[in-house]
Parts: structure tokens; C-alpha cells; sequence
């Protein structure tokens, strides 16, 4: 079968690919270019398991523990130069014999050997090492160019270059027993010489066995085996899953499938929710086509669904328990409030399944927004007034916290993982599903809906244009109830939408007000279509179609009760005048088209019954005889008359659904006119009579 790609079709692909993008990019990414996670913070994307063979490092906090634990007890090293030698202390021994006594020079060869063995360190190992908690100190002894024995030494005692010379001043003075400070200058000179440092720092070596250590802290301390869990949805994220996803993200990052792995995660998302979507659009294109055929009505649901979805993503970002103060219950409350009840099921499943794709616990959140959107669904069947919500948005907080507790219970069997601030979220869940009403209102102005909620305000008589038919042709009035009342019952009866079909009728011929005196109703034995020819008549009468929709407009009834007014004669003609004028011509022949209504024929089952209820209620004033034989005999001859004419043609009404109709006034009408019995009066008595009588 081949399919017509009308205008209408493509705005809905137009809208079905539209939708899907917009929720692919609002939903967060599990890929590697979109993780977006924090430490101590739960994980919000699905289980992630490793791609290939990770290695497991420390946490940053152990990391930084042992790098300071290594700081803290490393040894630094040094290395000594030859300085020292036995050739330097001879030549500073000769270079002072001039100034001193042999004794003096040995005893200043002594002390200088003295301070080398304790060591003359350059200014920045001097610092190094007495800067620091450890005051010791290694050299590693030579042995050609490799390396020889390693020897730990007390740093304590290593002087610098002046200390070395003050401590070789002080203890010849004191051997002496000559001051301080008052060397020979040949002597001071020769100290200056030779008490230079022989030691200095190791940086070679010192950095070596530091990078040795600090391999024991960078080596991995095992490995995430491919395939092996990583981190779960939900689960915390401590100091060691934080470094292990950073290493994971980073090796990503730089394997050679990044791109690919990327394209397919986005082609995977994209695949279930427009499978999502086209669940949705299938079942409205079979199971209700006029919805589909209705670009205003997929405008509408596919918004409406997408806009719970991006909120609720929105709402998890921020908080991810957050995500269960979002109402889903209220999508089908609305979607039923303007449609039915299947259409509202499905909206409600597609949306859960389509925001499940975030949620932490899949499971748990489908289950708790399907059972409490279907026990909303179930206590509002028909919303008529504000208070059914409240009652609603009661019912609804008990079914999530029941079945909260349900799911806690049998998933742990105890109640240590109660979040008690999930009870909280369901409760601001509820409050605002108690006000939809106001959504409601709003969906009513953009979109040009009617609820169920407006046809109760607007079915009041003290509604002001009720109140002024009232006044001004209540006559009309009168019979706009009569009508209203047989509307209802014959729609209660098909099935059909009961409250649209009474609002519906009590408006259908407000139009009269213009010119109450010409309908037989509000006329009180003065006929003005007596000076008036049958053509001029047929325009008055007609014009309360035309009239009553001016006045619809001026006080901006729904479109849908202007379908009552502009339907309930469709192309019918005003038949009293049309064959009046045709008995009156010469010929016979009369434009027909003089005499006929500017309908449309009724295209909904309200206004078609709206329009057999409007005759037979207007026919059945005329009777003489009110019999039950007469009454059908006037039902079964209009209505057949109505189908003869082709004006129901255009409706939904099956041949049942006008049987059941037909059926459904022979009942009312015979209710309305049944036979009254007498009262007896009481029987006088002859002198009654006779006093009566004087």
C-alpha cells in the first residue's frame, strides 16, 4: 500500500525527529567525552564496565600520604671531594712553620684533619641537611665508575666553611692558651686555604634512589580486569573509584576507538528513544486516527512529553533524588482532562520509559511513576472540579510511599536503606500535582483545548450569557434546557462525551437573542412572519446561526461549543418556508439555496445528536396526542428524515450508535409528557348541594 507523504505527515516526522533530538542532547552522556562526576557524590549514568585491562593506582589521598612519607624519612645524599687529601694538610703544614712553632703546626695539621673527618659541607647541603627533621646523611663510596658501598653518616656534626674555621680557632686557642680570633695572618691565610668543603650534594644519586621510591607510589597496585565493573549507578564516589575513573577516562581519551565508541553510544540513545516515540505515534495512528490526523493534538502530546522529560533531566542534574518530585502522574490527568483515558496510559508510558534512561534505580522508577500514574489516571476519570485533584494528589502520595516501602522491603529485606527524604520528594511531588489545574489553563489558551473542567463552568445558567438568554428569549431558554438534558442522556448512552454534549446544547441558539419574537417559542400570539414573505422569513430564521456564533465570539466561548451552534442544522434547509414558497410559486421552482442553513453537517457525535435531540424536542411540542406510539412515531419519522437528508453522513455515528439514540428519546420523550392521572374530588351531599344551590 503506498502512503501519501502529505504535508500533515511530514510535520509529524518533522515533530517525531524533533523531539528525539532534543532529548538525545539533553540527556546526560555515559560516554567518555561526558562523564561529569564529583567525589563523595553518587553515580548518575548506567554500570560502567572497562573496555580493556586498566591498572588500579592509589587514591590521591594515599598518593600524597606516601610521597610525603618518603619525603619525611629519605636520606639525602652527599658525596665527598678530595679536598682533604694527606698532600693538602703537608703543604698547609709547611705553609705556617714561618708563624708558628713545629708544635703549633702540628697541632693546627690535627685539627684541620679533625674538621674534614667530621665534614666541611658546601652552604646548600649545610642547609639541606640541618633544615631538615633527618640529620643524616649518605655517600656512596667510588670504586672507578661504578658504584661502591653505600655509608649512612650522623650529619650532626658537619660544619660549614666558617664554622669549620671557628671550630679550628677555638681549639688552638684553647690548647694554647693564646685569644681567640687572633691568628697569625699567615696562619688565618693557609685556614682559608685549605678548610674548604668536601662536602657537597649528590644530585645524581640523590635522585635516583628518590625516583626508586616513588616508583613504589606510582605502580599500579592491580588491574580492572576488561569487562570487569568499574562503577555502578547509584553507587558513592569514594577516593579510589574517583582515581580509578580518571585513569579509565584518561586512557579513553587516548585509545584509537574514541571516535567510534562515541558515534555509537549517541546512535544507541537515539535508537531507544525514538523507539519510544514511535510506540507512541503507532498507537495513535491505529488506535486513534483522528488524534493523529490532528497536527494541533501531536503538537500538543509530543511537547507536552518532551517537556516532562527535559525538566526531569534538568531536575536530575541538580539532584538526583530530586528527580521524583517531577509529577508524572499529572500527564495522563491531562491528557485525559482533553482526550481519553488509553491515549493518557501511553502518553504517561512513554514518558517514563523515555526519562528512565537517566534515572539511578531504572527498576524502582518505573515502577513507582507507572503504578501512581495509573492509580491518578483511575481516581480523576472524569475532572469537573478543582477539588478532584486535591483528592488525586492524596491518593497519589500514598501509592509512591506504599510502594516506596514495597520495593525497600524486597529488594533488602530490611529497612536500612529507607531514604527518609525520599517521602519528602514525594510529598512536593504531590503539591504540585495538586495544582495542574493551572497547566491545565494554560494548555487550554495555547493549544485552544476544552476541558472537562471549562464545560462545567460554562453548563452554569448563571453563566452571563446563559442569563441573558434567560431573559431575553426564554422561551428559547426553555428549550435549550429540554435539548441539553435529551443531548446528555442519548451521549451517556453511546458513550460519548456526556458534558460537551449538554454544555453544547445549552448554547446552540443563543443566536436567537437577536430576534427572539420570530421563533414559535418566544412568540406570544403575535406572528411577525405573517407580513413576511417565506424568503425574508428563511433569512430571519437562518440568521441565528450565523448571530449565535458572532456572539460565541464576542464572548469567547471554546471552539468547540461553537461547533453546536454553526452544526445543530448543518445544510439543512428551514423546510416550513422552503415548501410554503415553492406551493406559492407559479412553477414550483425555488433556489433552494435561499432557504438552507450554512452548516457544516455535524462532524462529531455531540453535535450529531445535538442535532436529532434539537428536532425531536422542537417537533414534539407540536403533538396532540402524547402516546407512546405517537411519540416513536415521531422519533423514528425525524430521524430517518435527518439520515434521508444526508446530514449525519458526516458524523462518527454508527447505525448502532443512531438506534441506541432513537431508542433513548422514545424513553425520555415518554417520560416527559406521560399521561397525568385525575384527582377525584369529594362527592357532596344532597343538602350540600341544596345550600350550594340557595
Amino acid at each position: 500500500m503506498k502512503i501519501p507523504f502529505t504535508r500533515i505527515s511530514l510535520l509529524r516526522v518533522a515533530l517525531l525527529i524533533a523531539a528525539t533530538a532534543i532529548v538525545v542532547l539533553i540527556v546526560p552522556r555515559a560516554d567518555n567525552q561526558s562523564y561529569s562526576y564529583e567525589l563523595n557524590q553518587p553515580w548518575k549514568y548506567p554500570l560502567l564496565t572497562a573496555d580493556f585491562d586498566t591498572p588500579i593506582n592509589r587514591d590521591s589521598t594515599s598518593t600524597r600520604q606516601m610521597y610525603d612519607s618518603i619525603e619525611a624519612n629519605f636520606i639525602p645524599f652527599a658525596k665527598r671531594t678530595d679536598a682533604n687529601n694527606k698532600t693538602a694538610i703537608d703543604r698547609f703544614m709547611t705553609s705556617v712553620r714561618p708563624d708558628v712553632s713545629a708544635q703549633e703546626a702540628t697541632l693546627l695539621s690535627r685539627l684541620v684533619s679533625q674538621a674534614y673527618a667530621d665534614g666541611i659541607a658546601t652552604p646548600d647541603l649545610y642547609h639541606q641537611i640541618h633544615r631538615g627533621n633527618n640529620t643524616k646523611y649518605r655517600i656512596m663510596s667510588q670504586a672507578g665508575d661504578e658504584p661502591g658501598t653505600l655509608h649512612t653518616f650522623d650529619g650532626t656534626h658537619v660544619r660549614s666553611q666558617k664554622q669549620a674555621f671557628e671550630f679550628v680557632d677555638s681549639l688552638y686557642a684553647h690548647a694554647t692558651g693564646k685569644p681567640r680570633h687572633e691568628l697569625p695572618a699567615g696562619v688565618a691565610r693557609a685556614l682559608g686555604v685549605v678548610l674548604v668543603p668536601d662536602l657537597t650534594v649528590d644530585s645524581v644519586n640523590d635522585t635516583k634512589y628518590r625516583n626508586q621510591e616513588y616508583l613504589s607510589v606510582t605502580s599500579a597496585i592491580g588491574v580492572i580486569q576488561k569487562g570487569q565493573r568499574i562503577v555502578d549507578r547509584g553507587e558513592i564516589i569514594n577516593q579510589q573509584i574517583y582515581t580509578n575513573l580518571n585513569t579509565y577516562t584518561d586512557m579513553l581519551r587516548s585509545s584509537r576507538s574514541e571516535n567510534a565508541r562515541h558515534s555509537y553510544f549517541y546512535i544507541g540513545q537515539a535508537l531507544y528513544i525514538l523507539c519510544c516515540w514511535l510506540v507512541l505515534y503507532l498507537f495513535l495512528a491505529i488506535y486513534r486516527p483522528k488524534f493523529f490526523a490532528s497536527l494541533r493534538n501531536m503538537t500538543f502530546l509530543v511537547t507536552l512529553i518532551t517537556l516532562f522529560v527535559v525538566i526531569s533531566t534538568l531536575v536530575f542534574e541538580f539532584n538526583m533524588q530530586a528527580i521524583y518530585v517531577m509529577p508524572f502522574a499529572a500527564i495522563p490527568v491531562i491528557v485525559m482532562v482533553f482526550f481519553d483515558s488509553r491515549t493518557a496510559l501511553f502518553s504517561l508510558l512513554t514518558a517514563v520509559l523515555l526519562t528512565a534512561i537517566i534515572a539511578t534505580y531504572q527498576f524502582q522508577f518505573i515502577v513507582l511513576e507507572l503504578l501512581s500514574g495509573l492509580a491518578a489516571t483511575f481516581s480523576i476519570n472524569h475532572l469537573s472540579k478543582r477539588s478532584q485533584l486535591l483528592r488525586t494528589a492524596a491518593i497519589t502520595l500514598a501509592v509512591y510511599s506504599g510502594l516506596y516501602l514495597a520495593l525497600v522491603l524486597a529488594t533488602d529485606g530490611n529497612l536500612r536503606q529507607f531514604n527518609p527524604q525520599m517521602l519528602l520528594m514525594f510529598v512536593f511531588n504531590s503539591l504540585i500535582l495538586s495544582f495542574a489545574y493551572i497547566l491545565i489553563l494554560i494548555i487550554e489558551k495555547i493549544f485552544g483545548f476544552t476541558s472537562m473542567v471549562t464545560l462545567v463552568e460554562l453548563s452554569d445558567i448563571n453563566h452571563p450569557l446563559l442569563r441573558r438568554l434567560a431573559e431575553e428569549a426564554p422561551g428559547t431558554f426553555q428549550h435549550s434546557i429540554q435539548v441539553s438534558t435529551l443531548a446528555a442522556e442519548a451521549a451517556r448512552a453511546i458513550g460519548a462525551n456526556t458534558q460537551l454534549a449538554r454544555t453544547g446544547a445549552l448554547y446552540h441558539d443563543i443566536g436567537k437573542m437577536e430576534s427572539p419574537i420570530f421563533f414559535t417559542e418566544n412568540q406570544h400570539g403575535v406572528n411577525p412572519h405573517a407580513g413576511l414573505n417565506p424568503e425574508t422569513s428563511a433569512r430571519k430564521i437562518i440568521s441565528h446561526v450565523t448571530d449565535g456564533l458572532a456572539l460565541a465570539s464576542k464572548y469567547k466561548l471554546p471552539q468547540v461549543i461553537r461547533d453546536f451552534i454553526a452544526e445543530h442544522h448543518g445544510k439543512g434547509i428551514t423546510k416550513y418556508f422552503y415548501n410554503t414558497a415553492v406551493n406559492e410559486s407559479p412553477d414550483g421552482h425555488v433556489d433552494r439555496h435561499l432557504f438552507e442553513y450554512p452548516g457544516p453537517n455535524p462532524r462529531s457525535k455531540e453535535t450529531a445528536i445535538l442535532m436529532m435531540a434539537d428536532c425531536v424536542e422542537a417537533a414534539s411540542r407540536s403533538l396532540k396526542d402524547y402516546s407512546q406510539q405517537s411519540i416513536d412515531q415521531l422519533v423514528d419519522r425525524l430521524i430517518d428524515s435527518l439520515m434521508a437528508d444526508g446530514l449525519l453522513r458526516d458524523s462518527p455515528l454508527s447505525f448502532h450508535d443512531v438506534e441506541t439514540v432513537r431508542q433513548t428519546f422514545k424513553k425520555r420523550l415518554a417520560t416527559i409528557y406521560h399521561t397525568r392521572v385525575a384527582y377525584p374530588t369529594i362527592k357532596k351531599t344532597p343538602e350540600e348541594k341544596q345550600s350550594a344551590a340557595g
